[in-house]
C-alpha cells in the first residue's frame, strides 16, 4: 500500500472571495485547490520540457505571440 504524506499550505484570499466560498459549504475547497495545483504544475512541467527542446529565441516567441494575438483579435472582433 502506498502512503502519501500531506503538507499544509496557508493561502491568503480576499474577504469577498471567502464570503463566496462560504456560500458553498458542501465543497471541499482544499481538494479543489489541490487539484488546481496539480494541473498547474503539470502545465508548467510540460512547458519547461517543451522549451528545453525548442530552438526558438525570445524574439521569435514574442513575434509569434504578437501574430497569434493579432489574428485572434481580428477573428473575434469581426464577429
Amino acid at each position: 500500500m502506498c502512503e502519501h504524506t500531506m503538507s499544509n499550505l496557508t493561502l491568503s484570499i480576499s474577504d469577498e472571495l471567502r464570503e463566496k466560498l462560504d456560500e458553498f459549504r458542501e465543497i471541499n475547497w482544499s481538494a479543489v485547490a489541490r487539484e488546481a495545483f496539480v494541473h498547474k504544475v503539470a502545465d508548467l512541467e510540460f512547458l519547461r520540457e517543451f522549451r528545453s527542446k525548442s530552438d526558438l529565441t525570445t524574439n521569435d516567441v514574442e513575434r509569434l505571440s504578437k501574430e497569434v494575438n493579432d489574428r485572434l483579435s481580428k477573428r473575434y472582433l469581426a464577429k
